[in-house]
């Protein structure tokens, strides 16, 4: 406790201003509007996509497929990414000071999720039309057939909620410094005195704060892993009979959290890049962070295998038929490079120590796991809508043919709402710093250097 105290009379005030101003100042100097005009520009296509898919196309469920695996996709990574911040805050991790902030603003993208999941509860079939359901096998007298839609779409709100409740939770305190630092009665002082309204820096501020966010990052955890479940089983497994699997829900939110880290990741190399942070985000955190993903790994292949041994062993002709849909018929092109980005490559290649131990070694390995993510959901969720009105609803006796996404919709839709997603988050960028200001005032009470026989070591002091 003395050389914290001791660490605090060297730092002084100074220090902390030092934080202040250069946080602040990496915010404001941040360029971004030529990034912003481009990924604006390109998110209009996603509007244009949309309308042909609807006034076109028609609103058969088997054209709806990419929509589907697009919602899928972001919802495994934007909103599976505040599990970065959350998990390592509960764990009092100190290497994700700098990367907090980053994870914690994908919950706010939530919202761009949550305008594409209203179509699909349009286009998903009734129960009245003979869906099968986790909830209800037929469409029983006195039973509302749209049950399901009702959970799923309460489920997505309070999730994108609880994202945006928890970023405005961390930003508390930063608010309050960036409306001490605005020019007094410009608009982004007014704006930063809006958002830090209730806070006043009191003991019982903090106690609160520290709290809140642990009791809401807790919420936000079993919430993502209920939306997964509901939009896995409803969304996806319930259109395809025969397809049976306890372990497909919780296998898709466990897939969510490696993409969730991978995006992460990528992220954070361009921050670190382009973004002006460097003296913030360095090796620790891209170390710490590839550990965690080559874990994640792991288990995405124990997953898919237990999950692969019951229906391949079972033999039964309905599990064979969905085997050959997913796997190893008219989807095997996508199921293969599925197979090495997600799990043989980071095997192979994040073995070594020397690559997780690295900056561009973990950008490389997570950017091919979102992509084979984004080619997992669309193995999954096309494939699945492709049969979704198989007359036999308790058995497939056929794969059918592979649907190939239309430009004129179905790839433009997806460019659109990922340049949407983009824009959300410049936008956030140019207005915080990305980096927790607090948190890394914080970390200066609790490192200190010391002497170590010929050298000097940091040591760090736990914050409880």
């Amino acid at each position: 406790m003395e050389e914290i105290h001791h660490m605090d009379r060297n730092v002084g005030d100074v220090a902390f201003k030092n934080v202040n101003n250069t946080l602040v100042e990496a915010s404001n100097q941040t360029k971004l509007k030529w990034p912003l005009i481009i990924f604006s520009t390109l998110s209009l296509l996603g509007f244009a996509g949309f309308s042909i898919k609807v006034f076109i196309e028609g609103v058969s469920t088997q054209q709806w497929g990419y929509h589907a695996a697009l919602l899928a996709f972001l919802l495994s990574s934007i909103q599976s990414a505040p599990m970065v911040a959350i998990a390592p805050r509960i764990a009092k991790a100190h290497w994700r000071r700098s990367t907090s902030r980053i994870a914690e603003i994908f919950g706010l993208l939530g919202i761009v999720n949550l305008l594409l999941f209203i179509p699909l509860l349009w286009i998903l079939p009734s129960l009245a039309d003979g869906r099968r359901s986790l909830w209800f096998y037929d469409a029983l007298e006195g039973v509302s057939p749209y049950s399901p839609h009702i959970w799923a779409i309460i489920a997505i709100v309070v999730l994108t909620f609880l994202g945006v409740f928890y970023l405005w939770l961390s930003l508390l305190p930063d608010f309050a410094i960036l409306r001490d630092h605005s020019k007094v009665g410009t608009f982004r002082k007014k704006v930063f005195t809006l958002l830090s309204r209730c806070w006043w820096g009191s003991s019982s501020n903090w106690y609160m704060h520290k709290h809140r966010l642990g009791i809401v990052g807790a919420h936000y955890f079993m919430l993502l892993v209920f939306v997964h479940f509901l939009y896995s089983m409803d969304f996806c497994m319930a259109l395809v009979p025969g397809w049976i699997d306890a372990l497909f829900p919780i296998t898709h939110a466990a897939n969510a959290l490696q993409a969730g880290v991978a995006v992460v990741i990528v992220a954070m190399f361009i921050i670190y890049r382009f973004g002006g942070y460097r003296e913030y985000i360095g090796l620790d955190q891209f170390w710490a962070l590839s550990r965690l993903l080559f874990a994640l790994s792991l288990l995405w292949f124990w997953f898919w295998f237990s999950s692969f041994i019951i229906l391949w062993y079972g033999g039964k002709p309905s599990e064979r038929f969905v085997l050959e849909l997913l796997m190893a018929g008219p989807y095997i092109y996508i199921f293969i490079p599925v197979f090495i980005l997600n799990f043989a490559g980071p095997l192979l290649i994040m073995m070594w120590n020397a690559v997780r131990k690295s900056i561009l070694g973990p950008t490389f390995i997570a950017t091919g796991v979102l992509i084979g993510t984004m080619l997992d959901r669309v193995r999954l969720y096309v494939g699945a809508y492709s049969v979704s009105t198989e007359p036999d609803k308790h058995e497939l006796h056929s794969a059918p043919n592979t649907i190939w996404p239309q430009f004129s919709s179905d790839v433009l839709l997806w460019i659109g709402s990922i340049s949407a997603v983009i824009v959300l988050y410049l936008v956030v960028a140019k207005l915080i710093p990305l980096v927790n200001i607090v948190e890394q005032k914080e970390l200066l009470l609790y490192k200190v250097h010391k002497e170590f026989h010929r050298t000097k070591v940091m040591v760090l002091g736990k914050p409880e």
